[in-house]
């Protein structure tokens, strides 16, 4: 890095780890059926779209 200041070749913005960008819903966050809306919690290590709705048997997505 030009100068050892931190903000890289070009000297200008914030590195990816002092981003304000939040990744997604975190350990909360839901499981929804996009079919016909269910939700479910959602279960830390397990994806939700590993898991098929219990009333309509469509694999769920992340809320």
């Amino acid at each position: 890095m030009p100068g050892g200041d931190g903000r890289g070749p070009m000297g200008g913005g914030r590195g990816r780890m002092n981003s304000n960008f939040v990744a997604g819903p975190g350990p909360q966050g839901d499981c929804v059926c996009p079919s016909c809306g269910h939700k479910s919690p959602h279960s830390r290590g397990q994806p939700c779209n590993e898991i098929k709705c219990p009333k309509c048997g469509s694999i769920m997505t992340r809320n």
